[in-house]
């Protein structure tokens, strides 16, 4: 098969609607490693880098409910303020890239999103980009 791994898509593509952070920047736990007592936060495979998580709100009319989605950089990154009056934070990913996958407890088709970068919707880059090196990775249910 032609296509390993994850493979590249345009923001617009997957969020025709837009898409909004809902919450704060949330370390991800490393399942694996961490025990009860003590939390190991996860890294990504390819990079080493840590990983964290936002909770995404997809502004598609038909979509259903939140979704993390994931970042990896060094350090935890800073998300671009929500425009005054305005409950969420409008956002673009740069670098999105797929893997689509079978989720084991549903049997239905979900989406790992990974994306290089998270800026402020219809920001085109430059200082103000919220910036991370690495991945990003988010699940997302399909409808």
């Amino acid at each position: 098969m032609a296509v390993q791994g994850p493979f590249k898509v345009a923001f617009g593509d997957v969020f025709p609607y837009g898409a909004y952070i809902k919450g704060g920047v949330e370390p991800v736990r490393d399942f694996d490693r961490s025990t009860k007592e003590n939390f190991i936060q996860a890294r990504d495979k390819d990079t080493g880098e840590l990983v964290w998580a936002i909770e995404v709100l997809d502004a598609d009319p038909e979509s259903k409910g939140t979704f993390k989605v994931k970042l990896m950089g060094p350090v935890q990154p800073i998300m671009p303020e929500a425009p005054a009056g305005f409950p969420f934070v409008p956002v673009e990913f740069d670098g999105l890239a797929v893997t689509p996958y079978v989720n084991s407890g549903t049997g239905r088709l979900a989406y790992s999103l990974k994306a290089a970068a998270v800026r402020p919707a219809n920001s085109r880059g430059g200082a103000s980009a919220s910036r991370t090196s690495g991945k990003d990775n988010a699940a997302k249910d399909a409808a």
